[in-house]
C-alpha cells in the first residue's frame, strides 16, 4: 500500500498461511484427547457406551419400523428383527479385544439377515469389525476376515439375484469392507509410527543420560588425579621441609626458619590449588537463583612451571640433577601431561627413596613434537618405591595420563645391584586434527 492509501500490485501471488493452531482446532484437540484419555483410564466404559449407542440406533430403527423402507421381506417377525439386531450390535463389546471373534459371532446373523431379506442397517456394522481385525490382527487374520465378511453378501446375492444382485450389492459391499480393512492398516501404520518416534526419543535421551554421566565420571576421574597429584606432592614436600626444620633447628635456626617460611608457600599454594579443584565440584541446588562465583582463570601448570617445582623439590631435601635437550613444542595438553608425570616420580621419590637419594631427569624434546624423559632416582640404604600392598593411583595416574597422547610410560626399580627406581615416558608425534 503506498502512502496516498492506493494498493499497489507487486506481480506476486500472496497466500495465507495460519500464525498458529487455530481455536476450533484447539477446541477438537482437547476433546479428541479427553476422550483419549477415558478410554485409557476406563477402556470398558468406553466400550459400553459405543455398544450401548449401537445397541439403541438397532432398537430405535426396529421400534420406529425404518427397517421396513429398505428390507425385501417386510413380512418378517418382530422377535427376528430384535435378535437379529442385538446379534448385530452386542458383539461390539468385544471389537478391540477379540475383533476376529466379534466377527466369528456376527456371522451366523449376517447370513439370516441376507438369506431372510431382511437387510438391517445394523449388518453393516461389520465394517467397523474389519476396521479392529486390520487395526489388531495379522495380515492372515484380516483375510480370512474379509472373506468371512464378504460370504452373508454373496449368499443374499444368490437367494434374492434381482434385490442382492452383484451390481446392487456384493461389489458395493466388497468395496467398502476392503475400505475399512485399508483405513484399519493406515491407523495402525501411524499407531506404530508414532510409538517408534517415541521410543526413538526415549532412546535418545537414554544416550543423553549415558553421555551425562560418562562425562560426570571422566571429570570425576580427572580431577580425582590432580587432587592426587597436588595434595601427594605438596604434602610430600612440605614432610620433607619439616623433617629438615626439625634435624636444623638445634644447630642451625635460621635454616630452621627458612624451611618454616617454605613450608607456609607449599601449603598455601597447595589450598589455592585444592580450592580451585574443590570449586568445579561445588553445586548448590538450594539457591540456584545466587550469582555464581568468579571462575577461577589460573591457567594449569605447563612446562615454563618445571623450574619452580624442582626448586620446591630440592629445597624439601632431594638434590635433583636436571638435563634438557632440545627445545619444547607441545601444547598444552602434553605439556601438562609431561609436568604431572615429573611431579608424581618426584613426590614417589620423596616418599619411599629414604634418607640420602638422589635423581637425576632428563627430558628430550624432538623437532617432530614428540618428547622423552627418564627419572631416574637412587638410594644408598633400601631399595627405592617399593609397591604399596594396597594399591596406589600414582602409577597408575601416569600411564592414564599418558595414554590419552598415545604414550607409553615404563616404571620400576633399577637392575640389580643397583638400588633405585626409573620411570620413562615418551609422547609421539602429535597427530594433526
Amino acid at each position: 500500500m503506498t502512502s496516498d492509501g492506493t494498493e499497489r500490485d507487486t506481480g506476486t501471488e500472496s497466500t495465507w498461511q495460519p500464525a498458529g493452531p487455530q481455536p476450533l482446532t484447539q477446541h477438537f484437540r482437547r476433546l479428541t484427547q479427553r476422550a483419549r484419555d477415558l478410554d485409557h483410564r476406563r477402556p470398558l466404559l468406553w466400550d459400553l457406551l459405543v455398544t450401548g449407542f449401537f445397541v439403541t440406533a438397532a432398537l430405535i430403527d426396529y421400534t420406529s419400523g425404518g427397517w421396513r423402507n429398505i428390507t425385501d421381506n417386510p413380512t418378517l417377525p418382530g422377535w427376528l428383527i430384535v435378535t437379529l439386531s442385538l446379534g448385530f450390535t452386542l458383539p461390539l463389546l468385544q471389537r478391540r479385544t477379540h475383533p476376529f471373534a466379534a466377527l466369528l459371532t456376527t456371522l451366523p446373523f449376517a447370513l439370516v439377515n441376507t438369506w431372510t431379506g431382511a437387510s438391517l442397517q445394523a449388518g453393516e456394522l461389520c465394517l467397523l469389525t474389519v476396521f479392529h481385525v486390520a487395526l489388531r490382527t495379522r495380515q492372515r487374520t484380516l483375510l480370512w476376515s474379509y472373506g468371512l465378511a464378504v460370504m452373508p453378501y454373496l449368499v443374499g446375492g444368490l437367494r434374492h439375484p434381482d434385490e442382492q444382485g452383484l451390481d446392487q450389492n456384493i461389489v458395493p459391499a466388497a468395496t467398502a469392507l476392503a475400505l475399512a480393512a485399508v483405513a484399519g492398516i493406515a491407523v495402525r501404520t501411524r499407531k506404530e509410527y508414532l510409538a517408534s518416534l517415541v521410543e526413538r526419543a526415549r532412546q535418545l535421551e537414554v544416550e543423553r543420560d549415558q553421555q551425562l554421566r560418562l562425562a560426570a565420571a571422566a571429570e570425576r576421574a580427572r580431577i580425582a588425579r590432580e587432587m592426587h597429584d597436588i595434595i601427594g606432592h605438596n604434602l610430600s614436600v612440605i614432610t620433607g621441609l619439616a623433617d629438615g626444620g626439625r634435624y636444623a633447628a638445634p644447630k642451625d635456626p635460621a635454616r630452621a626458619s627458612e624451611a618454616l617460611t617454605a613450608i607456609s608457600t607449599t601449603s598455601r599454594q597447595a589450598l589455592a590449588e585444592l580450592r580451585r579443584l574443590l570449586d568445579v565440584l561445588r553445586d548448590d541446588p538450594q539457591d540456584s537463583s545466587a550469582p555464581a562465583p568468579p571462575a577461577d582463570l589460573t591457567p594449569q601448570p605447563s612446562l615454563t612451571d618445571l623450574d619452580r617445582l624442582l626448586s620446591g623439590v630440592r629445597s624439601a631435601g632431594l638434590p635433583v640433577h636436571s638435563t634438557v635437550r632440545g627445545a619444547p613444542a607441545l601444547s598444552p595438553g602434553r605439556q601438562l601431561t609431561v609436568y604431572r608425570v615429573v611431579q608424581e616420580a618426584l613426590t614417589n621419590t620423596l616418599k619411599h627413596a629414604g634418607p640420602g637419594a638422589t635423581s637425576r631427569l632428563l627430558i628430550s624434546y624432538e623437532d617432530s613434537g614428540a618428547v622423552s624423559l627418564t627419572l631416574t632416582d637412587t638410594a644408598r640404604t633400601a631399595p627405592a618405591q617399593p609397591a604399596p600392598a594396597n594399591g596406589g593411583r600414582g602409577v597408575p595416574g601416569m600411564r592414564e595420563r599418558t595414554a590419552l597422547y598415545g604414550g607409553t610410560l615404563e616404571a620400576g626399580p633399577l637392575p640389580h645391584p643397583r638400588r633405585g627406581w626409573r620411570v620413562h615416558l615418551h609422547l609421539p608425534e602429535e597427530s594433526p586434527q
